[in-house]
């Protein structure tokens, strides 16, 4: 895993300081740096060793004629098998790498050398001959890539800091503010800055200077494909030899010690199980568990695994008063971030890094292509109810005073019944959003007048008909794939992990593996209400007894309980009068949200996480967040 920056020089020439870029992406790859300069480009490389760890491996990598260079963050998992299509052609390689198989590749088949390719990444590669940029990021958003252009020089980087740090003018989009709440996070293409944009995911990004940047689509996961035909035993197996070769892949693709992060859920639990039967030695796991609230605590379940496999087990207890790095986790997301299972992530990455382990194995993505959410299933039930005794639902729901316990069966039918009423894409971002449906109450009347509040509405609209094919759970899974699996999950997952220099895999995201199981019967992913059907039935023989019967529980912390208790003072002092969040979003809003959040009367964790992010944004800004058209 490494961490990359380049700039393509336009007619007027950038200052770039490519020394300043490097030095911010160093906690991306501690083990080396590199960089390169020609007459139309500079490019920078920080490098994690994972494969060949000799000189052969360093970045950025020039092609034997000289005229075409890489720098490259990921990890191509059928690298060999296209090392060998590309021998039989001709090719010679000097390094056992995967980035001098794209390197070769692109000199095969040109920019269509993504496609080929089984794995993360995002890369850059410049074509000295042709004067010609390909960006590209892998299919699922693993792997994060920013961009900027500056009069006709386009700018890049794995983080959007080290475009500021060498040179970038760093300016705030207030636009940016209605996904930022609707979603907790930035989304792709756009970012938290007025000219820089992401790569999304599966797109390819050619540049000429004098042009404009031309994007490509290469891949969508097929939920809207026709279903295969095929019975529960069948779909089983299959899922069964395609997530085994998928770890096996990840297994193999390291010359480093491998470990595994181990929550004691379905997903870690079987990625552990076939990481214990293919890894050579005894396997390291990895658990965080929290004081406070122990319905957040999975380490019992996660030595439940451990023993089973017969691993090297390791937990870290975490409490509010360990939580003192949240402004670090703010400035590498880029932004402000919703999601503060970032903390729990971050912290058991550093506690796996410092363990001796390189890379580790996690359970990402299982719930997104295998249906693993409640929500889905309460989502997709509304659609079988009239939409009268939808509507008549919902306004007795909102007649009943709302439930003390946020976790309490009344308060989960109360949810349904409020949100049973709208529209499908709607009702799904209702159910994955922070204040979508607030946003005219939160933002300022002056902010108001310049954003588009609808947008983050628009934006499932879109999915919903661009997958209009598929059923509505297909559907539903492919919303969620494309929002908040790239623009959370594995922005969390990437952030929180390489801040310590451990690369994250995801087996879950194999292509062949996703392809697969998109296309199969909405009855293999779920029955009644038992999720993830066809992957408990396929690896019923591996899970132990006692974690084929608990219940679905997400990663997180006990951030309701500790935003009461330990991290009150600080919450309290960032979001008191004076705040420079009050330029943007009413006081009167957040009062009351804290007021009803500190007395029980409902659990706003997760609203408050965001708009202390939202502060602490602000405050480390190098230029103001202005509010102008």
């Amino acid at each position: 895993m490494c961490g990359l920056f380049g700039v393509v020089l336009g007619t007027v020439g950038a200052a770039v300081d490519v020394d300043r870029a490097i030095a911010t992406l160093r906690h991306r790859g501690p083990d080396g740096a590199g960089s390169y300069r020609g007459d139309r480009v500079v490019l920078g490389h920080t490098r994690l060793s994972i494969l060949d760890l000799t000189e052969k491996g360093r970045q950025p990598m020039t092609a034997a004629s000289g005229d075409v260079v890489i720098v490259y963050n990921g990890e191509i998992y059928n690298h060999e098998e296209v090392r060998e299509e590309l021998e039989q052609c001709g090719h010679t390689f000097r390094s056992r790498t995967d980035t001098e198989v794209i390197l070769e590749g692109y000199l095969a088949w040109g920019p269509r050398v993504v496609e080929r390719l089984d794995g993360m990444f995002a890369l850059a590669l410049w074509d000295g001959r042709t004067g010609t940029l390909l960006l590209a990021r892998d299919r699922a958003g693993e792997k994060p890539l920013f961009y900027g252009r500056q009069g006709d020089s386009l700018w890049f980087a794995s983080e959007a800091r080290a475009l500021f740090d060498a040179g970038f003018p760093c300016e705030p989009d207030v636009k940016a503010l209605p996904t930022l709440f609707a979603f907790g996070c930035a989304r792709a293409p756009g970012s938290m800055y007025r000219d820089v944009r992401q790569v999304p995911p599966a797109t390819t990004l050619i540049y000429q200077v004098g042009k404009e940047p031309v994007l490509r689509r290469y891949w969508y996961p097929p939920f809207d494909r026709r279903p295969l035909t095929c019975s529960e035993d069948e779909a089983a197996e299959r899922v069964s030899v395609l997530l085994e070769l998928s770890v096996k892949r990840r297994l193999l693709c390291s010359d480093v010690p491998v470990g595994a992060f181990l929550s004691g859920g379905v997903d870690s639990t079987i990625i552990v199980g076939l990481m214990a039967k293919h890894a050579q030695g005894r396997l390291k796991t990895f658990s965080v568990g929290f004081k406070g609230d122990p319905r957040f605590d999975e380490t019992h379940y996660a030595r439940v695994a451990a023993r089973a496999f017969g691993t090297d087990h390791h937990e870290i207890i975490v409490d509010a008063d360990d939580v003192s790095f949240i402004e670090r986790l703010v400035e590498v997301h880029d932004g402000p971030f919703g999601d503060s299972s970032a903390i729990p992530t971050s912290i058991v990455s550093g506690f796996a890094r410092r363990e001796g382990v390189t890379v580790a194995l996690s359970g990402e993505g299982g719930d997104e292509i295998f249906c693993g959410y409640l929500r889905f299933l309460t989502v997709e039930a509304a659609e079988f109810v009239p939409a009268s005794l939808r509507v008549l639902g919902a306004a007795i729901s909102r007649s009943i005073p709302p439930a003390d316990d946020h976790f309490s069966i009344r308060a989960r039918t109360q949810k349904f019944l409020r949100k049973s009423e709208l529209g499908l894409a709607d009702r799904m971002l209702s159910w994955t959003s922070f204040l979508a449906f607030e946003l005219e109450d939160l933002l300022t009347p002056a902010v108001l007048a310049v954003v588009d509040v609808d947008e983050p509405r628009r934006t499932g609209r879109a999915l919903e008909t661009r997958y209009a094919e598929g059923s509505t759970l297909s559907r539903l899974l492919a919303y969620n794939f494309e929002t908040y699996l790239p623009d959370d999950l594995l922005v969390k997952a990437d952030r929180s992990s390489m801040l310590h220099g451990l690369e994250l895999r995801c087996p879950f995201l194999d292509v062949e593996l996703v392809e697969y199981v998109a296309r199969l019967p909405d009855v293999h992913k779920r029955r009644g209400m038992e999720t993830k059907r066809v992957l408990r039935r396929a690896f019923d023989g591996l899970l132990p007894d006692e974690i084929k019967r608990r219940g679905k529980m997400g990663f997180g912390i006990p951030l309701g309980h500790w935003l009461r208790t330990g991290l009150r003072p600080y919450l309290m002092d960032h979001l008191a009068p004076g705040a420079r969040m009050y330029d943007y979003v009413n006081a009167s809003y957040v009062e009351q949200i804290v007021a009803e959040h500190m007395q029980r009367r409902d659990d706003h964790g997760h609203v408050l996480w965001l708009l202390l992010t939202f502060e602490l944004w602000l405050r480390g800004l190098r230029a103001p967040l202005r509010i102008s058209r």
